[in-house]
């Protein structure tokens, strides 16, 4: 930790010299490594719905399994609740009254796939790792991802989409057609995971419902490689949640493993993205914007544009909710 800290701290004296990218601006809260566990397990998810889904990676991580399996297994978790509005088929519909899901999984070694605008499959997740193993590419999407899906062994729901609850709410919605994204609201919250299992291998996984009441065809973050999600076997790992424009147009999840090969902790890189979201794209006022990231040390950490965003910690000896820190206040 300590070489990495100097590194750092190298880093910013160059920044001077125009000799450095973006250095880090001091924060109003100190930074918090975090402990150093590394080579033992260590999952970390998004939101309170991570509680959940870190127990299903768990499962896999404390038997000395595979960070990839374990990440795939655990937002899988949150994807089969269908009282999520955010994630799976218990989502939000676009304003067309279809939901369509989003989701991506990336290893270690920056194998990666990713789905996008898909319709009517429970585990977006499961395909997106099928993607990455099975064909040449990373993304596939809308009707053409459900058709190489179905001919890959996954099946339709055999459930009614939007469920109940959630046609009623669109039905409510379509009287005034309002599109807002609010802050801390269960339109677009996701669930991104980190996980790093007992030998040192690290993985990820991002799966949404997307934007409530989005344009049809609308593709937010949560599928892209490097903006939702992004791994490095050698430096960390990073992924998001909130509004995923800001994080598309920053390609924020990769710059925040770039901070932390810089030697930023994981906490100061996703400082240094926040930051520099709110110097680029004013427009995200009013609009909750979070990374998480964890390295290869075991150090973890998140940040958000508004206070409310807290991730969900599993280790062998922790099991609760972190508050993030944040750069401004939401009443």
């Amino acid at each position: 930790r300590s070489m990495s800290r100097r590194r750092f701290l190298k880093n910013l004296s160059l920044a001077g010299a125009g000799l450095a990218i973006n250095p880090l601006k001091s924060a109003a809260q100190p930074f918090n490594l975090g402990p150093s566990i590394k080579d033992n397990p260590l999952v970390i998810s998004t939101w309170i719905h991570g509680m959940e889904a870190n127990q299903g990676a768990w499962s896999i991580l404390e038997s000395g399994g595979d960070s990839l399996d374990a990440v795939q297994k655990g937002v899988a978790v949150t994807e089969n609740d269908l009282n999520n509005r955010s994630v799976g088929l218990g989502g939000r519909p676009d304003r067309d009254g279809h939901v369509t899901l989003d989701a991506c999984i990336m290893d270690h070694d920056s194998r990666c796939g990713s789905v996008a605008f898909l319709e009517d499959i429970i585990h977006p997740i499961d395909v997106a790792r099928a993607v990455m193993e099975k064909t040449p590419h990373v993304m596939l999407v809308g009707e053409g991802a459900q058709k190489w899906a179905l001919e890959n062994g996954f099946s339709k729901a055999t459930f009614d989409v939007p469920v109940p609850p959630v046609q009623k709410d669109y039905e409510e919605w379509l009287i005034k057609s309002e599109y807002k994204t609010g802050v801390n609201v269960e339109n677009h919250d996701t669930i991104g995971m980190l996980a790093l299992d007992a030998s040192g291998r690290m993985a990820g996984a991002c799966t949404t419902s997307g934007m409530a009441y989005k344009i049809r065809g609308r593709v937010g973050d949560s599928p892209i490689i490097g903006a939702g999600l992004f791994m490095d076997g050698d430096v960390g790992g990073a992924t998001a949640t909130g509004v995923g424009e800001a994080m598309i147009r920053t390609a924020g999840c990769a710059s925040v493993v770039e901070s932390m090969r810089r030697g930023a902790s994981p906490e100061e890189a996703c400082y240094d993205i926040v930051q520099r979201i709110l110097k680029k794209h004013p427009g995200v006022n009013g609009m909750q914007v979070g990374f998480l990231a964890m390295n290869m040390q075991g150090e973890y950490g998140g940040y958000s544009v508004y206070n409310g965003f807290n991730y969900a910690l599993r280790t062998k000896d922790r099991n609760e909710m972190v508050d993030a820190k944040y750069m401004r206040t939401w009443e």
